[in-house]
């Protein structure tokens, strides 16, 4: 049984309850790639009717998706993105940069995203500083955020009393 994450009180927990699984993603990869009918989806992705059904209802209820009715020979709808589904692209690139990097290789990326108006490749997503600066994984420190709860406020009092920063393993890899 699938256990849900709803009443996590952690944010990217309640993103794995909108995003959670591997067919919702790749339907938003499509939708990224321009595709926005049912038949598209399914054709694209190989997925059964009712998986796609139920994948693409969940993401219009979650407000990732809109469905739009485009009145071709009576009641035809479409899918097309939100601006909350629009804001998923740099969670789209990240996982697609990874996977270039450790799973196809580099000089093997199954799928180039360039830039329009250079030709090129756009480069790979890093976090940086409000100075601009390229943040390592030791220059990050998480703390309890002004959405916390008793008991995420309690995990961190935890780590403090071991001497261990919760950020501590975190490595970035560049």
């Amino acid at each position: 049984m699938r256990r849900r994450f709803d009443k996590e009180n952690c944010s990217v927990a309640q993103a794995l309850e909108v995003l959670g699984d591997w067919w919702t993603l790749l339907v938003i990869r499509e939708a990224f790639f321009g595709f926005r009918r049912f038949g598209e989806f399914q054709e694209n992705l190989g997925i059964s009717k009712n998986v796609l059904t139920r994948r693409l209802g969940h993401l219009v209820e979650r407000g990732v998706l809109a469905q739009v009715d485009v009145g071709e020979h009576g009641t035809h709808y479409e899918y097309v993105l939100t601006p909350m589904g629009k804001d998923l692209i740099a969670v789209i690139t990240a996982l697609r940069q990874w996977a270039d990097r450790w799973v196809a290789g580099v000089g093997k990326e199954p799928i180039l995203v360039c830039d329009r108006r250079t030709g090129r490749p756009i480069p790979r997503l890093q976090l940086r500083g409000e100075d601009g600066e390229v943040l390592r994984g030791a220059d990050l420190e998480v703390r309890p955020g002004p959405g916390a709860n008793r008991a995420t406020l309690a995990r961190f009092r935890i780590n403090d009393r071991r001497g261990k920063s919760a950020t501590s393993d975190v490595r970035t890899g560049g």
